[in-house]
């Protein structure tokens, strides 16, 4: 079975290099946005853990019982975060927020992706319940872009970063292969995930498509 490449960009992560894994997918950056000397997955996206942007424990975790038919993309609303330095502590007010707020068991999104095309991981990948759309959690994954997409555009760069996390998501089964893919505001009443961002969608869906189609064609 031959293997879709996905190239990974340098990333601008932490001073420390850190070793950061999500299911078979590792990848380790550095503060300066370097990636050591050794070799890199390139069937991995660069993804920064949990434990790597200070998240707290979940209060309880639920599983799916079966790989999402649906990614729901969604925008924070706030401010838009082009750096760690600037990722960071908006990640974690965000899942204060969530948490101490509105009363979710942990951040309410499986992945974030900032303007800097850096995946942070939410609720994660494994088939755990995200709290992103209400009624329809139990069959989805909830990915917020970082920033308010009424008023600005998504970045190229975090635009690649959800074509590649999707096509983990499905090489690794957390994602069906002919998964849905919506904005919040095709399954409920809100302005998310901005107009900006909801109207690259139709063409987000089309490379999808066909490039995941290339994919399986192999097999």
């Amino acid at each position: 079975m031959r293997k879709l490449n996905i190239f990974v960009p340098p990333s601008q992560s932490f001073r420390a290099i850190k070793r950061v894994s999500l299911q078979s997918c590792t990848f380790a950056v550095d503060m300066d946005g370097h990636t050591p000397g050794e070799p890199v997955d390139m069937n991995a996206v660069a993804v920064v853990c949990r434990r790597a942007w200070n998240a707290v424990e979940p209060r309880d975790r639920t599983e799916m019982k079966s790989p999402a038919q649906t990614v729901i993309i969604h925008h924070t609303a706030l401010r838009f975060c082009a750096h760690p330095r600037e990722s960071v502590p908006q990640l974690a007010h965000i899942q204060h927020m969530h948490i101490q707020e509105r009363g979710f068991d942990d951040i309410g999104y499986n992945f974030l992706i900032s303007g800097d095309g850096m995946v942070y991981e939410g609720r994660g990948w494994g088939g755990i319940v995200g709290a992103h759309a209400k009624e329809h959690n139990f069959n989805s994954v909830g990915i917020a872009f970082m920033g308010n997409f009424n008023y600005e555009m998504p970045s190229s760069a975090s635009l690649s970063a959800l074509l590649r996390l999707l096509h983990i998501g499905v090489l690794h089964g957390h994602v069906q292969p002919n998964f849905v893919l919506v904005g919040h505001r095709d399954v409920a009443k809100t302005e998310c995930p901005g107009e900006h961002l909801y109207a690259l969608l139709p063409k987000l869906r089309d490379q999808l498509q066909n490039e995941l189609f290339s994919v399986h064609s192999l097999h």
